[in-house]
């Protein structure tokens, strides 16, 4: 019986750290794109029309720069 009183809180604190990691997961986007690695896994990352389709499904992270003009 004693060890129940030791069990059981460790139990509920063990639940309440995995319930925070959970929220923590879904909050900083882990869940946002699951489709995304699982497809990026079959192709080759040296293939520029990969690297193209990858880059137009994450967004433009910097704004495309004017050439420079000679």
């Amino acid at each position: 019986m004693p060890a129940l009183y030791v069990m059981i809180p460790a139990a509920l604190l063990l639940v309440g750290v995995a319930i925070y990691i959970f929220f923590w997961a879904v909050d900083s986007g882990q869940y946002e794109d699951l489709d995304g690695p699982a497809h990026s896994v079959l192709f080759d990352d040296q293939d520029p029309n990969h690297l193209a389709a990858v880059d137009e499904a994450n967004g433009p992270e910097h704004p495309p720069k004017d050439p420079p003009h000679a």
